[in-house]
């Protein structure tokens, strides 16, 4: 488990963008916590990371699901906010995409933890004064060692 602090968006949106840079084909990560935590902006520097336009990154709320097309992988960007029930996940394929080729961030991922792959990354965030708690936390022995690489970047400024 990793731990960091961010005062503001745009250093969330940094260590998301550390995250995308060890991000690899077919891993899933899980993005969890309040309105307005700092998930979605996460995950954007993660698409970033990637080579995803940023005009092309929204948050898929009203969409459910947001695929982007990266210069490394495609992402697919799921919000499960909406969604009241697992059998929903089965009516938008999620099985199918999950894991697959490319990348998979999962928003309100912790609304359905029965239906999350058995190896992802857990990243947990909520507010602390004026900023965002961010804990990664890895299931899994490839997510362990993400986590470590993340750290890394993190440490070395990058």
């Amino acid at each position: 488990m990793k731990e960091f602090y961010c005062a503001n968006s745009e250093e969330t949106e940094k260590l998301g963008f550390a995250i995308g840079q060890t991000a690899s084909e077919g891993d899933v990560i899980c993005l969890s916590g309040d309105l307005g935590a700092g998930k979605t902006a996460l995950a954007k520097g993660i698409a970033l990371a990637k080579g995803v336009p940023e005009e092309d990154i929204t948050s898929p709320t009203f969409a459910i699901m947001n695929i982007y097309k990266g210069k490394d992988a495609d992402l697919r960007h799921f919000d499960l906010y909406r969604l009241n029930r697992a059998e929903e996940l089965d009516d938008i394929g999620f099985d199918e995409y999950v894991g697959g080729c490319g990348i998979t961030m999962i928003e309100w991922a912790d609304l359905f933890p029965e239906e999350m792959p058995e190896e992802y990354l857990q990243i947990n965030i909520s507010v602390e004064k004026t900023g965002r708690k961010i804990v990664l936390e890895p299931h899994g022995r490839h997510y362990e060692e993400l986590c470590e690489k993340v750290e890394a970047l993190v440490n070395s400024g990058n």
